[in-house]
């Protein structure tokens, strides 16, 4: 089985026997119904991925690793809180009228700031500083401005990246305060391991271990059910990643650099119901 199946799966049996239910409070999730959507959690999640090994991707349940890299691009690389320049409809209903989403993600990313080595946003300074300083301990990214919360269509839940450089290798940590483990653990991970092989390639590294710290991780009450069908499943060797090893300018890259190569994978009957 792929080590991603294998930390999801053993994440939500965890958190179906362990986990501690919101049940007894008022919670702000809705269903589309009106309904509260309540979750059973665990708090503290720490989960490795080793890029050298295998791209991390589920084979319990199919995958979209090109819409999941487009979404990806659009925060980072366009830097963009509009949904109008996004392929997919998974922001939508955190959208104003005009297709903006606040300032919430790709607009933190693309604020410039007076950094030591001058005037640039997060990403062209992580960008920088692998280049020129890869033994720096300072390269962190964070979303999470407590000034801008209120204009935000949804606060930031996979919200920092630090980067590290050891030897030649590429190491990144993913803090995310919220996790809803059906929806979006695999896509999340798959996006994150992308991110740290673009950043890898463009500064002549390696991609090494991406770490994802979860605080709040959870499963949905009506998901449970959906969740134990996949912990039913015999789960498949994780497929060949491809990317484009011709591409050295972060934004040269696009959802086509990639490439799933004997990726097998489990259908999931009927649609995921997502709380608002």
């Amino acid at each position: 089985m792929s080590r991603a199946d294998e930390l999801f799966l053993q994440n939500c049996r965890d958190i179906l026997e362990k986990g501690v239910w919101d049940t007894d409070r008022e919670v702000r999730p809705r269903w589309a119904d009106g309904t509260p959507a309540h979750t059973v959690k665990l708090f503290g999640v720490v989960d490795r991925y080793d890029l050298r090994e295998e791209f991390p991707i589920l084979t319990v349940r199919r995958q979209y690793l090109k819409s999941a890299v487009d979404e990806l691009l659009w925060i980072w690389q366009k830097k963009s809180n509009n949904i109008r320049d996004l392929g997919s409809h998974v922001w939508d209903a955190w959208a104003d009228e005009r297709g903006s989403i606040g300032k919430a993600y790709g607009y933190q990313l693309g604020v410039k700031y007076d950094f030591p080595e001058g005037r640039m946003d997060q990403v062209d300074w992580i960008l920088k500083t692998l280049r020129e300083n890869p033994a720096s301990r300072r390269m962190v990214t964070n979303i999470f401005n407590h000034h801008d919360l209120k204009e935000m269509g949804l606060q930031p839940c996979a919200y920092s990246m630090t980067f590290n450089v050891s030897g030649n290798t590429l190491n990144g940590i993913l803090n995310q305060r919220s996790q809803d483990m059906l929806t979006a653990n695999g896509w999340n991970v798959m996006q994150y391991a992308a991110l740290l092989m673009m950043f890898a390639q463009v500064s002549g590294l390696e991609a090494g271990e991406l770490i994802h710290v979860i605080a709040d991780c959870h499963i949905y009450d009506r998901h449970v059910p959906l969740v134990e069908e996949l912990l039913r499943r015999e789960p498949y060797e994780a497929p060949q990643l491809w990317m484009d090893p011709g591409v050295t300018d972060f934004y040269a890259f696009t959802k086509n650099s990639f490439r799933l190569e004997g990726y097998r994978y489990h259908e999931l009957e009927g649609k995921i119901e997502v709380a608002v």
